[in-house]
């Protein structure tokens, strides 16, 4: 195989901002793209701060590794991807990024797309994507709604408006609401605002508490009068275990998780526990959507809305009709770069 790589930093069309006052206007993200004969596969790892993972350290660690990288002969992606575990034990979001690049590249070898090699099909009752609405003023998130109807919002929560902000905002659509905290809530105050939101008619809660907040988030499954959906609690694979009957669903993040070798591990572990699986966005552009797409039929929920908010993008392949993911059909995962 040949590696090639390249940095990406595309704007957002607003900027973004969650729980803790974090904004940002542009999303960093390391590209990658292995070659194999006339097959490309490609990748995508966005680098986020809060996770201490910069493109430039990527990159880094790409080059020094190169030879190694290129020389293992691709007959089964799971294989690759535990020889990349092994080969980069500390940074996920670089595996990640190789393991869909990897995945990309076998799927265009067997001529067919990621959901067909997993054995799932494609039908009309695949998860419609969320889009989401960032903490701002309340006159800017209506604003934001306006110029983005569509029948599922994901709505940033985490300040002291929060039941202000949902009440004004369901004044102006029927469309369903989920809550995102982003670990911005202690116990009590999410006791206390869960029966608020359920009556504005949200669909369920990601990530409430703390990420370590084991005690409390116990306390709160058993009293949630809606559904909670672990984020940052549920990381990689070994956490899965540990959400349950703590939490009513995983969110996997194919960057932090490393990548969707271990994603299709995640949603077995969860299915036998009994749990809802959501899959997630981390901002990437249509090249990380695009793998997020294949796993549409194994899911309950997606927030696939990456390519919506992102006012560039580096490919094409996946495209939205209010809400209804569609792709290309292509073989991998079916994109094409811009």
């Amino acid at each position: 195989m040949i590696l090639n790589y390249k940095p990406s930093n595309l704007p957002f069309e607003h900027p973004f901002t969650i729980s803790n006052g974090r904004t940002k206007t542009h999303q960093p993200a390391l590209i990658v793209q292995l070659s194999l004969g006339p097959f490309k596969g490609v990748g995508e790892a966005p680098a986020i701060v809060y996770y201490n993972i910069t493109v430039e350290q990527m990159m880094a660690e790409l080059e020094e590794k190169r030879t190694l990288v290129e020389k293992f002969a691709l007959t089964d992606p799971e294989r690759y991807w535990h020889y990349l575990h092994h080969l980069f034990p500390n940074n996920p979001f670089l595996v990640c990024a190789l393991d869909m690049a990897a995945w990309d590249l076998f799927g265009q070898m067997k001529s067919t797309p990621l959901y067909q090699l997993w054995n799932t099909s494609w039908s009309d009752t695949v998860p419609v994507t969320d889009f989401t609405i960032g903490i701002d003023t309340i006159e800017k998130m209506v604003a934001k709604m306006a110029e983005k109807p569509w029948p599922v919002y994901k709505i940033k929560l985490g300040t002291t408006e929060d039941i202000a902000i949902m009440k004004a905002l369901r004044q102006h659509t029927d469309a369903v609401f989920r809550i995102d905290a982003n670990a911005g809530w202690m116990l009590e105050e999410a006791l206390e605002k869960i029966p608020q939101l359920a009556e504005i008619g949200v669909e369920f809660i990601e990530q409430p508490l703390a990420k370590d907040n084991w005690e409390g988030m116990k306390i709160l499954f058993e009293q949630s009068t809606l559904p909670l959906i672990a984020d940052e609690s549920c990381v990689s694979e070994h956490d899965v275990k540990k959400c349950h009957e703590h939490f009513h669903g995983i969110n996997i993040k194919l960057t932090k998780c490393s990548g969707l070798t271990p994603a299709l591990r995640m949603i077995k572990e969860a299915r036998s526990l009994g749990m809802k699986v959501m899959m997630g966005s981390m901002n990437e552009s249509t090249i990380g959507s695009a793998a997020i797409a294949q796993f549409l039929p194994q899911l309950d929920y997606v927030d696939l809305d990456g390519p919506l908010l992102l006012s560039e993008d580096l490919a094409t392949g996946v495209n939205f009709d209010y809400g209804k993911v569609i792709i290309s059909g292509k073989p991998g995962l079916g994109v094409t770069l811009i």
